[in-house]
């Protein structure tokens, strides 16, 4: 009998007999972490030749619970956020949750700018959560909506002296919340050799392989990205995915870090979902389903043994009118569709523009940016 990391053989006594007590939290900030590492194989890998999901969607409000208790408590340390001044912050939805979260437990309202594309049910969440949510009506030309939503939080610290905003795109804070996460990956592996995240503000995936490192030098870090987005040098696009991909670049992306980098479409992200939920009943959103693709992918090609670790970032329940509901599938032409086994693959990031999964072994920052400079300047904010 296979016994992975995670399984024990099976006994006569009941499941949970000897199991450990669950956590009792006094404060809802305390159920951030620790979160659960499920095993991953077939449809997208043949048994034994899976990957190690970390389930982030079991934090109260996903993987970004993590940075946004992290990035108020820094600032209030620093004395940049006084007691109960207000939290302002661009969101597509899933950072709002984390700093509605932290608005609690330290006392602050929240403001989260966002646009038509935060899904209803996420609006209704955050109000019934205590967020105030901010809509932008119409897209920056040239930065899309994440630069009119920027543009927006600007306009609103100004109405209100002493307000915060946190800046998940540029702030080191982003970066270094991720570091308990690779420590508790590490206790629950032991080792891990390639890491698969997906890369939207740059932050977990920057974090966690630094975090990893320290362990396990050699790690290869696979940075999973939308079609459309601008963050490795595509030029932008509509995207209909959110959470990962960016239509600006954020400086918290640490390209140095990379070993390569795979765009992926909307209907293969759909796809892996779904496949996600009916074989594992363990599943999620756009990104969950882009790294699923692509995680499955570096379990079949790379050699025997080689162990994978895959970061979920949230779970099923927002994306429920879109990810999981057909008649909204169809209407945008994400069921059917061919999804290959393999990705296209391109020598630089700029040959052309990618339509569907495809991979880049050469990865640089666009605008050319120093990005150790970066970190030293951000480290004295």
């Amino acid at each position: 009998m296979r016994v992975s990391l995670l399984e024990t053989v099976e006994s006569p006594e009941p499941p949970g007999a000897h199991a450990p007590l669950p956590t009792v939290a006094r404060r809802p900030a305390q159920l951030v972490g620790n979160t659960p590492v499920l095993w991953i194989d077939e449809p997208f890998a043949p048994p034994g030749r899976g990957f190690y999901a970390k389930l982030e969607g079991t934090n109260p409000g996903g993987i970004k619970d993590r940075p946004g208790l992290h990035m108020v408590r820094g600032a209030r340390r620093r004395g940049e956020l006084t007691a109960g001044a207000p939290i302002v912050e661009s969101s597509s939805g899933t950072l709002g949750l984390g700093l509605a979260l932290a608005g609690l437990t330290y006392g602050h309202p929240v403001t989260v700018v966002t646009d038509p594309g935060m899904e209803p049910a996420m609006v209704r969440l955050l109000t019934a959560l205590g967020a105030h949510v901010d809509h932008v009506t119409r897209p920056h030309p040239d930065g899309g909506w994440q630069q009119a939503r920027r543009e927006r939080v600007a306009e609103l610290l100004t109405r209100a002296p002493g307000a915060y905003c946190p800046d998940q795109y540029h702030n080191p804070d982003n970066v270094a919340a991720y570091r308990p996460l690779a420590a508790e990956l590490i206790a629950q592996l032991g080792r891990i050799d390639v890491l698969v995240a997906a890369v939207g503000t740059g932050g977990h995936s920057a974090g966690i392989a630094t975090g990893l490192r320290e362990h396990c030098p050699e790690l290869r870090l696979l940075g999973v990205d939308a079609v459309g987005s601008t963050i490795f040098g595509q030029p932008a696009a509509t995207r209909l995915m959110r959470g990962l991909g960016s239509s600006i670049h954020p400086s918290n992306v640490d390209y140095d870090a990379f070993t390569e980098v795979h765009w992926v479409a909307a209907g293969e992200a759909v796809w892996a979902c779904r496949q996600l939920a009916r074989r594992h009943y363990a599943s999620g959103g756009w990104s969950v389903g882009a790294v699923a693709l692509v995680a499955g992918w570096a379990a079949r090609t790379y050699p025997p043994g080689t162990r994978i670790a895959a970061i979920f970032p949230d779970g099923p329940h927002r994306y429920l009118e879109t990810v999981y509901n057909d008649a909204w599938c169809h209407e945008h032409g994400l069921l059917g569709q061919h999804v290959p086994r393999e990705p296209d693959e391109i020598a630089a990031p700029d040959e052309c523009v990618v339509t569907g999964w495809t991979r880049c072994r050469r990865v640089s920052d666009p605008l050319g940016r120093d990005r150790a400079a970066n970190a030293k300047a951000g480290a004295v904010r």
